[in-house]
């Protein structure tokens, strides 16, 4: 365990096998859709995208979007910014957003509302991570991969200020680093 980390929140294994139930549960559902396209929310997706996409048993293929919401902050700033549109045109595809963490909310209907107005065919929500006792904004999610107490977390994609997005599992962050 890395030592800035009081403890490890979801350990590798864990995580390998729920994103592969996920993978299984879009191809089974998405089965007859039309072309299937995921959209990424960087950085802190980009992990989690690659093994889900991997482990999607159709044709699939994908782009991101980057937005800002916290900078080198534990606590979303409520503004949301877009860094990075889509490359692809999602008109008339099934478009699944993939999220890593949905806190708030903001960020996650900001690009929902965004890619909505594209007329994509369908439009679902995979999030690997749900805090839901610190949401301000509802959002469906179709895909979830855990539901977490409110704890920063890092690991997996997901950082605190550019650092751990590499661990292969999800720790609590020790309030000692960023205090």
């Amino acid at each position: 365990m890395h030592p800035d980390l009081e403890r490890v929140l979801i350990d590798t294994a864990t995580l390998q096998n729920r994103v592969q139930a996920l993978g299984t549960a879009i191809a089974q559902t998405t089965v007859n859709a039309p072309e299937l396209v995921l959209v990424g929310i960087l950085k802190g997706s980009l992990i989690f995208m690659a093994d889900l996409m991997r482990s999607i048993e159709r044709e699939v293929s994908y782009d991101c979007i980057a937005v800002s919401s916290y900078g080198a902050s534990t606590e979303s700033s409520g503004v949301v910014r877009l860094n990075k549109d889509l490359d692809l045109d999602i008109a008339g595809k099934h478009v699944i957003i993939v999220e890593d963490i949905i806190d708030s909310g903001l960020t996650l209907k900001y690009v929902h509302d965004l890619l909505l107005r594209r007329n994509p065919a369908a439009l679902e929500i995979c999030a690997l991570l749900n805090k839901p006792e610190r949401r301000n904004v509802n959002v469906q999610v179709d895909y979830r991969g855990f539901d977490i107490p409110n704890e920063f977390v890092v690991g997996y994609g997901l950082d605190y200020a550019e650092r751990y997005r590499n661990l292969p599992y999800i720790g609590v962050l020790s309030p000692r680093v960023y205090t």
